[in-house]
């Protein structure tokens, strides 16, 4: 309790509301006859110890519940502190956001119409993904978003107190509800049911806040004195649309399927269509004006007997009921053209009629129409209001809600290629032992050619038959539709420019090639994605051999003509977890910075775009970090308007639960990636200050993280010292915790790598090898160190990479790691890696605090409270977890299933109440 005034009293407000609703909590545990049990809530009650054994299911239940109020309330301080800065400062006065990011390009010199005009160029596209990071069902997560929007309520001054005492009531009848329902998943979840909350929050959430952001946008052009006229209509606001791997990510993900593949592009295409419906009807009663239609506008009367005659009888009472308000009758009439949805709820069909839309901009140019008629009209701020939101979510969501795309991994696909060969002519094995030249060599005289290898697969081998039935999924459906609603075809792991082309032949065998410009061309783009720091070092060279090769020339020509852009775009996707499992975080930090700035070089060469798309995680480990800052780090010339970002499991939940939260955070992503676009096209490019020095960094940190993961007893304290093993027998998410099921560390995703040292309080991932390299650096070359330290305050990617590993030692404990490490049954095995791990914990402590000058304490007040009140809270439940491992380890080597599974149980929900004081899993 003693820390809780501590914290209550330095930070105020947020935890004041974390007294409230705990108090709320243990009324309502008293009011289930839990007397006993409320007595163990932190923080409000003495610390109480207890046998750990003695712990049940309900006890991991209560802190889950505890901590994530503690999220909640610490969310809601983050949001009402920001709307008092822009209240009593300035709209400006927050960082990262627009009037912020407009200021900045003001003060560099750049006129309000340049900015205006760069903003058409700006495309920002998150990429919501279902990797196993996400511990808490889909029903929880509504119960703890209405739970959000009680607290917010709260903040109302003008609710008498009866309808205060009305919010208390609704609060904790949530927890009522949420102290009943299961948190975890006791059944793997499958990718339906994945989708189905990707789906949520795109036509919940997103679709709702749009036209928020676009508000902002225009209230801080407006709060700076610019023209509202310069960013007046659709085409002048910046270009966003959503990405989504649900269902279409097969790297290591045997469930996903063609058959889930082509359910998921149904299931997105008829949620655009509920949601078009939804926002046209919402249009349509926006005015009512009363205006008979012989005397419309000539342009709106005409279009409007055009679609009468496509509609038939299907019109006749559209035009009774409306017969005197003429913008009404007309946007009916384009809701009547959408396609049709019909079935019983499993299985919901989409009926395209005869006078139905084919495309998304045949309904976008029936609404500019009706904007131009209204501003003809007088109805100018209804037409630039209303109907410019109408052709923005349609412009955003389309017919496909959001683009799909498919990844797979290069050994999988040679796997298949290889097949493929040996079925039809019995070279398989021939071109397996081929070197890189030979492989190419092959390739390229197949590409000169339009013909599949064979005309049947279905008795192909397994990886074959998949690769090829799910591009047939894909063919059909551009072949029906468009290719809109599909993204590219990653390849993971890509190491060589062959693992790029045999994608090009695989889906020529599908259908998706086509003679374009005197060459084969195809019609999804073929992207990269570089993992490893081996990877990131070549990619420059393996990128300039593919934008040199004909295909790619074709295909990207091809592709800005279907698109209709005014460059050639290549997306490159470069990962942050295995870069940083391969060599820790100086050294991927470095690495991922390093290959953007030569990929950008290498797109210039070829008068290519390169649109990066940041394969980042939800910890530090894998790229995690506040967004504006870390948009301000990349290499100058990187992002050329274009950002694809990934959002993963609970990143999801974190920022865009709540419209609040999720407004801000599409709001750091956008403007944030147009301002730092104009300032670097308006400032000279120049290399990082401390490139060489920072390469000697990288070197070196990766040299001492290596000798520690090949360590002859690394893996043995790592599988016994963490809970990897209950993490890959958990329920979190639908993909299999390794790519293969060797157990390998290379094998290992880069998810549960980072998850289980994090549950166990290591955190290795983000610091081991910084402490070493710059000792070394203060005795070997003292200068450099010097060079550092008059970096922080000024450099941005410097003081990005320094303040992620600070936050990450601040979340680390020493003896938590000890706990843990007892764990270890071989005492050589244990002393060893745990006096490793200690030293280099200490020596990292020690050259950080020296660089950074001022203690957590004083720099990141807020971050440094929150974790020592988490960490008062925490130990009982590592203890719990150290006690549960122990256990189950041992139930299931004497055999004892049944008791293992019970155990397995409390184990996943420590897991899930841990994940949710972390604030983060993988």
């Amino acid at each position: 309790m003693q820390v809780f005034e501590l914290v209550k009293e330095k930070l105020g407000k947020p935890y004041e509301d974390l007294d409230f609703l705990l108090l709320c909590f243990k009324e309502v545990l008293e009011e289930n006859r839990e007397e006993e049990l409320a007595s163990y809530i932190p923080w409000i009650n003495p610390a109480k110890s207890f046998p750990v054994s003695e712990i049940s299911a309900k006890h991991l239940h209560l802190y889950s519940i505890c901590f994530q109020l503690l999220n909640l309330v610490e969310v809601n301080g983050a949001v009402q502190n920001r709307r008092q800065r822009e209240d009593h400062s300035s709209l400006s006065s927050v960082n990262g956001l627009w009037a912020n990011n407009l200021s900045i390009l003001h003060e560099a010199g750049i006129s309000q119409k340049e900015i205006a005009a760069g903003m058409e160029d700006i495309h920002v596209e998150p990429v919501l993904t279902a990797h196993p990071t996400e511990a808490k069902r889909p029903v929880v997560l509504e119960h703890y978003r209405n739970l959000y929007l009680q607290i917010v309520k709260r903040e109302n001054k003008m609710y008498t107190q009866a309808e205060q005492d009305e919010i208390r009531r609704d609060i904790k009848l949530i927890l009522h509800r949420l102290w009943y329902i299961g948190e975890i998943f006791i059944e793997k979840p499958n990718v339906k049911t994945e989708l189905e909350n990707i789906i949520h929050y795109l036509v919940n959430v997103f679709y709702e806040v749009i036209p928020i952001l676009d508000r902002r946008l225009i209230q801080a052009w407006q709060s700076l004195g610019f023209d509202p006229a310069l960013l007046t209509g659709p085409d002048r606001l910046p270009h966003i649309s959503f990405g989504n791997w649900v269902g279409g990510d097969r790297d290591g993900h045997p469930l996903v399927t063609p058959e889930v593949t082509a359910y998921t592009l149904h299931k997105l295409r008829l949620n655009a269509f509920i949601l078009l419906k939804k926002e046209l009807t919402r249009l349509s009663k926006s005015f009512s004006l009363y205006l008979d239609l012989n005397v419309a506008d000539p342009n709106i009367h005409k279009r409007i007997k055009e679609i009468v005659t496509e509609l038939g009888h299907k019109s006749e009472t559209i035009l009774k009921k409306f017969r005197h308000e003429v913008y009404t009758l007309y946007v009916n009439l384009l809701i009547a053209k959408l396609p049709e949805a019909a079935g019983d709820e499993d299985v919901i069909e989409i009926r395209d009629q005869p006078w139905s839309y084919r495309f998304s901009h045949q309904l976008i140019d029936d609404l500019e129409l009706l904007r131009k008629s209204l501003i003809d009209y007088g109805a100018g701020v209804l037409a630039n209001n209303d109907v410019v939101n109408a052709i923005r979510i349609t412009e955003i969501f389309g017919f496909h809600l959001a683009h799909l795309d498919i990844r797979q991994n290069s050994k999988y696909h040679e796997k298949a290629f290889i097949q493929l060969l040996d079925a039809s002519t019995g070279i398989g094995g021939l071109f397996a032992g081929y070197n890189e030249t030979q492989k190419l060599d092959f390739m390229n005289e197949e590409l000169l050619l339009n013909r599949p290898f064979i005309r049947r697969w279905e008795n192909l081998p397994v990886e074959a038959r998949n690769v090829l039935d799910y591009y047939a999924v894909l063919e059909k459906h551009i072949r029906h539709y468009t290719s809109a609603a599909l993204g590219s075809l990653i390849v993971s792991m890509t190491r060589s420019l062959s693992d790029l082309l045999i994608v090009y032949l695989l889906a020529r065998e599908a259908g998706l090639t086509l003679q374009y410009e005197q060459g084969l061309a195809c019609k999804l783009q073929v992207v990269p994605l570089f993992e490893t720091i081996e990877d990131l070092i070549s990619s420059p060279k393996i990128l300039d051999a593919f934008l040199s090769h004909p295909i790619t020339k074709n295909t990207l020509r091809y592709i800005k003509e279907q698109n209709q852009t005014r460059e050639l775009i290549q997306d490159v996707t470069i990962g942050y977890s295995d870069s940083n499992k391969d060599g820790g975080i100086l050294a991927s930090s470095w690495y991922l910075y390093y290959a953007q700035s030569k990929l950008a070089e290498v797109g210039k060469k070829h008068n290519i775009i390169i649109r990066f798309f940041h394969g980042k995680g939800g910890t530090i480990s894998r790229g995690a970090g506040p967004v504006h800052w870390f948009i301000k780090t990349l290499p100058h010339g990187s992002i050329n308007g274009q950002m694809r970002i990934t959002e993963q499991g609970e990143t999801i939940e974190r920022k865009y639960a709540n419209k609040i939260n999720a407004v801000y955070n599409l709001e750091l992503l956008v403007s944030g990636t147009a301002a730092n676009t104009m300032l670097h096209q308006h400032t000279p490019h120049h290399l990082h200050p401390a490139e060489k020095m920072f390469d000697y960094m990288a070197c070196e940190s990766m040299k001492v993280f290596n000798e520690l993961t090949q360590n002859e007893h690394f893996i043995k304290f790592f599988e016994q010292a963490t809970p990897i093993d209950a993490i890959e027998s958990s329920r979190i998410g639908s993909r299999p915790a390794r790519r293969t099921g060797k157990r390998t560390l290379n094998d290992l995703r880069a998810i549960p790598w980072v998850f289980s040292w994090s549950q166990s309080r290591f955190n290795l991932t983000s610091w081991y090898g910084v402490g070493t390299t710059l000792e070394n650096m203060t005795n070997r070359a003292p200068d450099k160190f010097e060079q550092l330290k008059a970096l922080v305050p000024k450099d941005a990617f410097v003081r990005y990479v320094l303040t992620n590993i600070d936050t990450s030692l601040a979340a680390t404990d020493e003896s938590i790691m000890k706990e843990y490490a007892s764990l270890v049954e071989d005492e050589e095995a244990r002393i060893t890696i745990l006096n490793l791990l200690l030293d280099e914990l200490s020596r990292t402590r020690r050259m950080l605090a020296e660089l950074l000058g001022r203690p957590i304490s004083e720099r990141r007040k807020n971050h440094y409270y929150s974790t020592i009140l988490r960490a008062e809270a925490l130990n009982m439940l590592h203890r719990t977890q150290i006690n549960l491992l122990r256990t189950w380890r041992n139930q299931q080597k004497e055999g004892k299933d049944n008791n293992a599974e019970k155990t397995l149980l409390s184990l996943l929900r420590c897991i899930n109440a841990i994940a949710n004081a972390m604030g983060t899993t993988g």
